[in-house]
């Protein structure tokens, strides 16, 4: 029986860890997206040294799940990216290898990164397991869409929200 995958704050020596399911979970999700070329050519080496550039500043707060010692996801959180964002809090990133899909790993992953409050995320237009995700944990499309440059390949990106922000009454 495998073990059931824990989450705790993700520490600079994790960075190779979040890289390997960085890459590995774009191969997995983006098949439909990014190229072929693309996605072969992801570099875990780079990926790291980004992730530990991450992990050094503090900027984010970033989670891994693990089994064992091996590092199955990660959701990353912050103050919000966007210039006009609807909430004060956004999940930046989470992502969990698909041999480990339906163990919990994704739940816990973004409980711990964001908790019952109100955020933003975006997400790939199309990716719909993602999607049935987020929904089941109040997140609704907004109406904004973006294209967002993944690796060079323009993607089509939508924001969803949780709840959706009340208009201003004045």
């Amino acid at each position: 029986m495998t073990d059931s995958p824990h989450v705790r704050p993700a520490v600079v020596t994790d960075a190779a860890g979040i890289a390997a399911v960085h890459v590995r979970s774009w191969r997995e999700t983006y098949v439909e997206q990014l190229p072929a070329a693309t996605l072969t050519a992801l570099d875990e080496v780079e990926f790291s040294a980004r992730w530990t550039r991450n992990l050094q500043s503090g900027t984010a707060d970033i989670w891994v799940a693990v089994v064992g010692e091996t590092i199955i996801g990660w959701a990353s959180s912050g103050t919000g990216r966007d210039e006009r964002r609807p909430h004060d809090l956004e999940l930046e990133g989470i992502y969990v290898v698909a041999s480990h899909h339906g163990s919990g790993a994704g739940q816990a992953l973004l409980d711990a990164a964001i908790g019952h409050r109100d955020a933003y995320l975006w997400m790939a237009v199309g990716n719909d397991r993602a999607l049935a995700f987020y929904r089941r944990n109040g997140f609704t499309p907004d109406g904004a869409v973006s294209t967002k440059a993944l690796r060079g390949t323009p993607v089509e990106v939508m924001r969803l929200v949780r709840p959706i922000p009340s208009a201003h009454v004045t």
